[in-house]
């Protein structure tokens, strides 16, 4: 397994960012690894994420910083130039996937179906992320994931 997905398993947890206004981005940051919890994944869902990852990987090189919420492969460039460490996606989108398995990019794709478990185990895919998790059926759906295939399932909160 890729070492930045390991780290993440270590840590157990990832904290995930919406930062509205790049200045917060270090405060933030700072109290994570103040808190012992030295990863953050920065969602893309604001015009301040790209700047946030530059400063907190510039700033705080202890932080294992990565970008959530990718929906495009301009995105996943704009991530990885900044700083980002791995990349998570809502979704499995076959292009962004692809492109970061190509490029060596630590990539957690969403899924909540057995086709994107499929897809996923046929790119040779151990982590992914089981999502939106309450509305795809939660834990009853999980268990039967868990159960049918050997696959790292991450959930995350709606």
């Amino acid at each position: 397994m890729n070492k930045i997905l390991e780290k993440i398993g270590e840590l157990g947890i990832v904290p995930v960012v919406k930062i509205e206004k790049a200045e917060d981005a270090l405060p933030l940051g700072k109290a994570l690894i103040d808190g012992e919890l030295p990863i953050a994944e920065i969602t893309f869902r604001t015009s301040a994420a790209e700047e946030s990852i530059k400063s907190l990987t510039k700033e705080l090189p202890t932080l294992l910083v990565g970008a959530g919420t990718v929906l495009t492969i301009e995105q996943v460039k704009k991530a990885v130039s900044a700083g980002a460490k791995f990349i998570v996606s809502p979704g499995f989108n076959p292009k962004v996937v692809d492109y970061c398995l190509e490029n060596s990019i630590p990539v957690t794709p969403g899924i909540n179906n057995p086709t994107q478990i499929e897809m996923a185990l046929e790119r040779g895919i151990e982590v992914v992320k089981y999502f939106p998790a309450e509305a795809s059926g939660g834990l009853p759906l999980l268990y039967t994931f868990l159960f049918e295939v050997f696959l790292t399932l991450h959930p995350h909160p709606l």
